[in-house]
């Protein structure tokens, strides 16, 4: 899909649209500081979650009990106001005879977050992706975010948490194992 580069001078336009002087300053260098933000912010766009994932077999044959990487960053703008939400991941998976680095289970989760989301897709993405490239007996995610969408204008709800979560696989159906993911993805 082609599309049309957002330059600095857009950027100095919409200064100029809230009521600023682009020129002062202050805020001379910033049309191109956000022009750069930006590219970081969304460079999920240009990331092969399947590349991402690159799994291997070695020692996993055998182990069939739950991995859970806690505490993943998740910095992300949310796509009806361009926003950031920003908190935390817990991903979970049982392997089926393959396993992934856990940096790896780090990298999906930046890759969908730096994409303009919803909390809600997001979580599926991450473990549709888990559950698409491993093949695991179970997936489960569990997302934890502050919206500053919510924080910050309308119902100004500071401090406020909104919780996701996916269960693919056995999660499902395995009530001893959810409540054992969900345990462990549980804060102290």
């Amino acid at each position: 899909m082609a599309h049309e580069e957002f330059t600095e001078d857009d950027w100095r336009r919409m200064i100029a649209s809230i009521g600023e002087d682009p020129q002062r300053p202050g805020l001379l260098e910033t049309p191109a500081r956000v022009t750069k933000a930006w590219k970081h912010w969304t460079s999920g766009y240009g990331q092969d979650p399947v590349e991402l994932l690159k799994a291997f077999e070695d020692g996993a044959e055998q182990y069939n009990e739950l991995i859970v990487v806690r505490g993943i960053p998740v910095y992300s703008h949310c796509e009806h106001h361009l926003a950031p939400f920003f908190g935390k991941a817990t991903i979970g998976y049982v392997p089926n005879g393959k396993i992934v680095g856990l940096s790896k289970l780090t990298r999906l989760v930046d890759c969908f977050s730096k994409r303009l989301q919803v909390q809600e897709r997001m979580t599926m993405q991450i473990a549709n992706a888990l559950m698409e490239v491993l093949e695991p007996k179970a997936v489960g995610v569990v997302v934890r975010c502050r919206h500053l969408c919510m924080e910050s204008r309308g119902i100004r709800t500071p401090g406020e948490e909104t919780i996701t979560s996916a269960m693919l696989g056995e999660l499902q159906p395995n009530l001893a194992m959810r409540t054992e993911f969900l345990a462990l993805a549980r804060e102290s």
